[in-house]
């Protein structure tokens, strides 16, 4: 018995096949590694996954449309695909303590690994192979380059009596001495009666966190 009677194909496809899952592995890989290196939730695990799915979905399409007679849209599949993991990305939205929101690129970047699947699977190989490299580009280069354009940072500050707030604000104020906004935020601690203070700070503006030690209410900062 043949190998294209148990599949019911020819061994020709089977190999295209082999070589489309081969390659989403590969090219999910390389992305997910990248993520793995930075310690998001989403690593290469989760991206082979999501880019090697996608693109059996296509491949999938391509068996149904020219082995079965089926003349649908042999897009509808990858559509419903793309959708679905645009929820997988919102679960990998996360809003900190301190009312940041983490988590962005990554979902967004597995969302494009698996759009990049799709066209593995479809066999669009030269598509799917410089989309991967100007994602990692993206993610590799531009990162440096936010990074380096920033101009804000984040000082997270504790205190343990809420009712004091307006004056460690204005104690701060006079500590900085230089302009910034706040955001009043739950405390990491959890504690009762403690209260959370996110300082948004100049880059150029000296910091000098024992000055702030002094006022006896602030039981933690973090400079983020």
């Amino acid at each position: 018995m043949k190998l294209s009677d148990i599949f019911h194909t020819d061994v020709t496809f089977l190999a295209e096949v082999v070589i489309r899952l081969i390659m989403s592995v590969a090219i999910g890989a390389l992305i997910g590694s990248e993520r793995a290196r930075h310690g998001r939730a989403a690593g290469m695990r989760t991206h082979i996954l999501v880019c090697m799915g996608a693109a059996l979905t296509s491949v999938t399409s391509v068996f149904v449309s020219e082995f079965t007679g089926d003349q649908g849209d042999v897009f509808r599949i990858s559509a419903q695909v793309i959708s679905g993991i645009g929820f997988l990305g919102a679960g990998m939205i996360i809003l900190k303590d301190n009312n940041v929101i983490t988590g962005l690129t990554t979902a967004a970047g597995v969302w494009t690994t698996g759009i990049i699947g799709v066209a593995v699977g479809y066999g669009f190989y030269f598509g799917a192979i410089i989309a991967a490299a100007l994602f990692l580009v993206t993610i590799v280069l531009f990162s440096k380059f936010e990074r380096f354009k920033r101009k804000t940072e984040n000082v997270y500050i504790e205190i343990d009596d809420m009712y004091a707030a307006n004056k460690i604000i204005n104690d701060l104020k006079e500590k900085i001495g230089a302009e910034f906004s706040y955001t009043i935020v739950p405390p990491k601690s959890c504690f009762q009666g403690n209260l959370g203070i996110n300082i948004l700070l100049k880059k150029s503006t000296e910091f000098d966190e024992l000055k702030l030690c002094e006022s006896e209410q602030i039981v933690y900062i973090e400079k983020e």
